[in-house]
């Protein structure tokens, strides 16, 4: 049949199985919108209010989801709202495609009103983009960027698109979507290389990562796990893999991870990772992390080997595959000294916080008694993204939300709107700071349009805290710019943007609001008001080994 190049955009979303899609119009994407006003009730279009939010809204549904979500908007302005969001999607492997519209193609490269390169923009910060100007290979197009963005390790594409592509005809197929082969590279020598480095040692501890989210492969870890007999540790990206509340999981790695699993990596003789990739803030001084240990590595990225960490043995492949295959060819290990020796470290460092006062980690433990570990959350990024981290028992992947490797600012209420799109039978709660929230509160309008029912928790401290953290500790309390205690009341900003909202000052207050925001089902805001100077803690300075951790009793002893 002969469409149009707007008409074959939708056609292409529907051959994908897309059922949600988030954006904003403007002038060159409106064929785009025009087609989608006809598909209307196979299509749901979420406008948000801004595009940056659109952006990490489809980035929200994917991670919630496991399927690529996508993003529209139009050229110049509108295109470049949405760069964050993808270097966000990107630092993250989340597969989203972003579809913008340019000016005609006669007005390229002209300076035309709202005309930008945001291919060009992109490119750094996509896993591959295109501009289209000739509507005859509008589909293939399309269908290639989902195939790039959900394959391998995923990420996001952009495909940029002349608006007289949108309005230009040409013949139309439905296709089936691109099924694309998996990469595994190791082989059967690599294969019993890691066997036996694992049968070999003595003291193993398992570091997972985000990819073992993506791969689909929490239940081949856990079953791995028992097999090594060894401990597992997380990163801010693996939550949920290892049930949090697993004996043998202890906690998160790196600059606020635990003092255990900080401890334990420094002390094993081996250290198996697992779809992680030896960040900055998991590593520390590289050149003293892990150093009594041997380094087995397994990734479905080649480029991720040995290019933080010298490793010992390397398997590059789908997680889920390879640690099928391990765990056949693997005999049961028995290291009881060891994981008593973890259990004795878990014990003598559990994380603490001061409980007279309200504060966030008693806000996420709360959160996790009255949702019974069953919600979605996602986060913003400071502070209130490591308590989040450290005192909610993720025991399922998916259901924490935030971004690690970008460290976005004013990400989460747009994420949580599209997990929320995306899960609706799930609880869906974002945990943002006062600062954060700043950034895009805006978005609570979306969720009042709606009537999505997420409920977005504001930890306010009146403060920017992790800066202000640092200022106290290695900037001599000088607070530049840091300080937030203004006029602003977010609970008017709720009400006034179409929200409930509930002021919480006192402990006791947490539960009851919890309980009246889920029983609401409507959007509602928690201002939580938590002390200025509450830390995060454990903490390693930036560069130093993660042996070193240290928390609020080891500076009141200095």
């Amino acid at each position: 049949m002969v469409l149009t190049g707007a008409e074959i955009v939708v056609e292409c979303l529907k051959e994908q199985g897309v059922d949600t899609v988030f954006g904003y119009p403007g002038g060159t994407i409106l064929n785009v919108y025009d087609a989608l006003y006809k598909h209307s009730n196979e299509i749901n279009h979420i406008l948000t209010s801004h595009e940056q939010g659109a952006a990490h809204a489809a980035d929200g549904y994917a991670r919630a989801t496991g399927k690529v979500g996508v993003c529209l908007a139009t050229s110049g302005p509108g295109a470049t709202n949405l760069v964050t969001g993808i270097a966000t999607a990107y630092m993250d492997s989340v597969p989203i495609v972003a579809i913008t519209c340019n000016v005609n193609l006669p007005l390229l490269g002209k300076d035309s009103f709202q005309e930008v390169d945001i291919a060009g923009i992109t490119m750094p910060i996509t896993k591959h983009n295109y501009i289209v100007k000739d509507v005859t290979i509008l589909a293939d197009t399309l269908r290639k960027a989902f195939a790039i963005a959900g394959s391998g390790r995923p990420g996001p594409v952009l495909v940029d698109i002349t608006k007289d592509v949108t309005a230009n005809s040409c013949e139309y197929e439905k296709r089936d979507p691109i099924v694309v082969d998996k990469p595994m590279r190791y082989s059967e020598e690599g294969m019993q290389e890691a066997v036996k480095l694992i049968e070999q040692s003595k003291k193993p501890y398992i570091y997972v990562g985000g990819g073992a989210v993506l791969a689909g492969a929490y239940q081949e870890v856990r079953e791995f796990a028992q097999i090594v007999d060894a401990p597992v540790c997380d990163t801010l990206m693996g939550k949920g893999v290892c049930d949090g509340r697993d004996e043998r999981y202890t906690g998160m790695i790196g600059m606020h991870g635990t003092k255990t699993s900080n401890f334990g990596v420094s002390e094993c003789d081996l250290l198996i990772a697992l779809g992680a990739r030896f960040s900055d803030r998991v590593v520390g001084n590289p050149k003293k992390f892990a150093e009594n240990a041997k380094v087995l590595h397994i990734d479905i990225d080649a480029a991720e080997i040995n290019k933080n960490i010298r490793t010992d043995v390397s398997l590059v492949g789908d997680l889920k595959e390879v640690l099928s295959q391990l765990n056949t060819q693997l005999t049961k290990q028995d290291h009881a000294a060891w994981m008593e020796h973890i259990k004795e470290l878990k014990e003598r460092f559990p994380l603490s916080y001061d409980e007279s006062v309200l504060s966030c980690p008693y806000v996420m433990e709360e959160i996790d008694r009255v949702t019974k570990g069953e919600a979605v959350i996602t986060t913003d990024v400071g502070q209130h993204q490591m308590w989040a981290a450290q005192y909610y028992k993720y025991s399922k992947p998916r259901t924490l939300l935030t971004s690690g490797g970008l460290g976005t600012m004013g990400y989460g209420l747009g994420a949580c709107i599209g997990a929320k799109m995306g899960q609706p039978d799930k609880i869906c709660i974002n945990i943002a700071g006062d600062g954060c929230f700043r950034m895009n509160m805006n978005e609570l309008a979306t969720a009042s349009r709606y009537n999505i029912p997420i409920i977005q928790v504001v930890i306010n401290n009146h403060v920017l805290g992790m800066v202000r953290q640092w200022q106290t500790l290695f900037y001599g309390q000088r607070y530049s710019h840091t300080v937030l205690n203004d006029g602003v009341d977010f609970c008017k900003v709720a009400e006034g943007l179409g929200c409930e909202a509930i002021l919480v000052t006192k402990k006791e207050e947490v539960a009851p609001a919890i309980e009246k925001a889920l029983a609401l089902k409507r959007p509602v805001l928690l201002n939580c008001i938590i002390p200025e100077d509450d830390k995060v803690f454990p903490m390693v300075p930036a560069g130093a080994p993660i042996s070193e951790a240290f928390d609020a009793k080891d500076l009141a002893a200095k």
